[in-house]
C-alpha cells in the first residue's frame, strides 16, 4: 500500500512538474510578441516595383514641423488616389484645420475659412503656411520610393532595406519598417535639408488600402 502511495506521489509531483514548464514556456512566448518589422533580406528590385504600383492608399498619423525657429506638430489625413490627393491637417498647425487638394495641374488650400489655389503645390503651401512641403515628391518619398524626377542616391541596411534616400537638396530618412503583405512601408519618415533648416518627422504612420493587410 506505501509503495502504491509513493508512486502515485511520484506521478502526481512529475505531472505538477510538467505543467509548470509549459506555463513558463507559454508566458515568455507571450511576452515576446511583437508587431511584424519589415521582411528580412528583401529584394529592392521587386519592392521598388510594388511600390510604383501602390499608388492608392490612405495615410494617418503626425508631423513635426522645424522651420524658421518654430514648431508645429499636426495630424495629418493624406487619401492618394493615383495622381489626385487629399490632405488634411489640424491640430496645432495655425487655427483650425487646413485641406490640400490638388491633382499635377492644380492645387487648392483652404484655411481659416479662405481658400486659395495655383499651379505649385510648394508655392502655395509656403505662401499660406509659411513652410516648405515638398509635395510634388512626397507622394513617393513618404512610402520609400524615390521621385522619377530627378537624380537620386539611395543607402541600404545590412538587410537591404532602403534608409536614405537623397534628392533634389533633400535627405529622407526611412525607419520602422512594416510588412503589409508584399510590400514595406514606413511608420516613421524624415526629411530635412540643411540649406534652410528645415525638417519634417512625419510618425506613427498607419497605411490602409484595398490590397494591403498587415500581417
Amino acid at each position: 500500500m506505501k509503495s502504491r502511495l509513493g508512486q502515485n506521489n511520484s506521478l502526481k509531483a512529475k505531472v505538477r512538474a510538467v505543467a509548470v514548464l509549459l506555463l513558463a514556456t507559454t508566458l515568455v512566448l507571450a511576452c515576446t510578441t511583437v508587431p511584424p518589422p519589415a521582411k528580412e533580406n528583401s529584394d529592392w528590385a521587386h519592392q521598388r516595383e510594388q511600390l510604383q504600383n501602390f499608388d492608392s492608399w490612405e495615410l494617418r498619423g503626425r508631423v513635426n514641423v522645424r522651420y524658421d525657429n518654430e514648431s508645429h506638430t499636426p495630424s495629418i489625413n493624406w487619401l492618394q488616389q493615383n495622381v489626385d490627393y487629399r490632405i488634411r491637417l489640424w491640430g496645432t498647425l495655425n487655427v483650425g484645420s487646413t485641406l490640400i487638394v490638388g491633382s499635377p495641374d492644380n492645387v487648392t488650400l483652404e484655411n481659416s475659412g479662405e481658400t486659395r489655389s495655383a499651379s505649385s503645390p510648394e508655392e502655395l503651401i509656403l505662401g499660406q503656411l509659411g513652410y516648405e512641403l515638398p509635395l510634388s515628391q512626397l507622394n513617393y518619398w513618404i512610402k520609400g520610393l524615390p521621385s522619377p524626377d530627378s537624380e537620386f542616391q539611395l543607402s541600404f541596411n545590412e538587410l537591404n532595406q532602403l534608409t536614405t534616400i537623397e534628392q533634389a537638396d533633400w535627405t529622407i530618412n526611412l525607419s520602422d519598417m512594416r510588412q503589409y503583405g508584399p510590400i514595406s512601408l514606413p511608420r516613421d519618415v524624415v526629411l530635412t535639408r540643411p540649406r534652410n533648416g528645415i525638417r519634417l518627422r512625419f510618425f506613427r504612420l498607419s497605411w490602409t488600402a484595398d490590397e494591403l493587410t498587415e500581417e
